[in-house]
């Protein structure tokens, strides 16, 4: 499945990634490591590190990037939410969009692909873990049907100070 989405008439669109875009998307989530608490770890993916977590991705045709003239602005993701066998059908998702391209309906293209795949794949429920503070992610989500599901206190820690998560899920089928 390809489906193509247009956040702004001839802006963005939103396309299966490649291999090739590896650079970008490695580019865009360094990026959220180094000054965001979205991905809560403190060590940038090398590029290898980088090619292997994209390759999974690739595999599985759950990948997404948003692309302006050729120029990778924000990128989506979904991936099995636990390694159990019991969670098979149970997906959590990952939107990034590049420093300076926020607002623009990038995010809300790349979650409306991922849904459409994940629901195309025949996939039961996605899930989002989401920094508490975040709150433009959270009405993200809640625009794309998310409900919530919970807030798991202090469980994380970036730049010195303790991190809630919410999370958020939506019915696929």
């Amino acid at each position: 499945m390809d489906p193509r989405y247009e956040t702004r008439p001839g802006s963005v669109k939103v396309r299966a990634a490649h291999a090739t875009d590896l650079d970008a998307v490695l580019g865009i989530r360094n990026h959220a490591i180094e000054h965001g608490t979205a991905l809560w770890t403190d060590t940038p993916q090398t590029r290898e590190e980088g090619a292997a977590w994209l390759g999974a991705h690739l595999a599985r045709g759950s990948a997404y990037v948003a692309d302006s003239a050729g120029e990778v602005v924000g990128f989506g993701v979904y991936g099995p939410w636990k390694d159990y066998s019991g969670f098979r059908h149970t997906v959590e998702n990952s939107v990034y969009v590049a420093e300076g391209r926020h607002g623009g309906g990038i995010g809300s293209g790349l979650l409306g692909a991922l849904v459409a795949s994940a629901r195309a794949a025949g996939l039961h429920v996605m899930i989002a873990g989401i920094e508490a503070e975040n709150t433009a992610s959270v009405r993200l989500h809640e625009r794309h049907g998310f409900t919530h599901a919970g807030t798991v206190r202090e469980v994380g820690r970036k730049f010195g100070r303790w991190l809630d998560l919410t999370l958020m899920r939506r019915q696929l089928d």
